[in-house]
Parts: C-alpha cells; sequence; structure tokens
C-alpha cells in the first residue's frame, strides 16, 4: 500500500499527515508507504515550515528531514490512495488524472471523519500558533481512521 499527502506547497499541511501517517504505520509494523507532495512548486526541495516542524516535534513527530517537491501524474501510478487537504487540492489534482482510475485514488482527507463540520484542513501558514495544533489535532484524527482501515484490510 502506497500513501500521499497533498496541499498546496508541501511544506505544513502535507507534511503534517505525512509523518503522522509515518509514524503510525511503523508503530504498527505495516508495509505502507507514505509520502507528501504540493500541488504548487513555491517550496520544492524546501524543508517542512518551522511552526508545523516544531508543532509536530512537540507531538513527538518528526518531519524535519522531509523534502518539498511538487504532485506529478507519475503519482497516479505510484500511489493507491492520495488524501488532498482542501478542494482546491483536489480540484488540482483531478484536474490533471487521465482517466477515472486516476480520479477515484483522491480524496479530501476529512471526509474520512464522521460528523466532520469542517471538510478542508485549514491552512496555518498565515495563522498563529493555534492553526497548527488544530491542522495537527485534525491529521491526527484521519491518519488515525486511515490506520485503522488498513489494519483491517
Amino acid at each position: 500500500m502506497k500513501i500521499l499527502m497533498v496541499c498546496l506547497g508541501n511544506i505544513c499541511r502535507s507534511p503534517m499527515a505525512d509523518g503522522l501517517m509515518r509514524k503510525k504505520v511503523q508503530e504498527h509494523k505495516l508495509d505502507v508507504y507514505v509520502d507528501s507532495a504540493g500541488t504548487a512548486n513555491y517550496h520544492v526541495g524546501g524543508a517542512p515550515d518551522a511552526r508545523m516542524t516544531e508543532t509536530a516535534k512537540r507531538k513527538g513527530i518528526d518531519i524535519s528531514g522531509l523534502q518539498a517537491r511538487q504532485f506529478a501524474v507519475a503519482d497516479f501510478d505510484t500511489f493507491d490512495l492520495i488524501y488532498v487537504m482542501d478542494h482546491s487540492n483536489y480540484d488540482n489534482v483531478v484536474r490533471i488524472a487521465r482517466n477515472e482510475a486516476d480520479r477515484n485514488k483522491v480524496q479530501l482527507i476529512l471526509e474520512l471523519l464522521p460528523n466532520q463540520m469542517e471538510i478542508e484542513v485549514p491552512d496555518p501558514y498565515y495563522g498563529g500558533q493555534d492553526g497548527f495544533e488544530h491542522v495537527f489535532d485534525l491529521l491526527d484524527k484521519s491518519t488515525d481512521i486511515i490506520l485503522n482501515n488498513l489494519s483491517h484490510e
């Protein structure tokens, strides 16, 4: 199983989802490859946002070694599941999908949460620390559900 997490710049939300999912699959000894990407090329080659890296570190997740990269059509061939953070990311990813099989791999990550009022992971980039904490909490819950689904396959 290969899972890709996608946001806009691949420096805040998707690296956090990536780090959370990697830690959980490792703890549960699952054979799952996890990566992340951005729909834009603003930060390609760069490290995750320092505020997100610090938030992750405080929660026991190390994302410091991740490097931003841009989503590519080839990712449809590599990954089984592609989780996007918001509608804009969803639209950007499915716009380059080649067929229905590609499109069927893409899902808003918060759609996994039952009774969830928010269906987009807010981008914390321009906000304060509370935004990074909120994103962590949303992605922690979402990745728990992904892990549960993987454990029952």
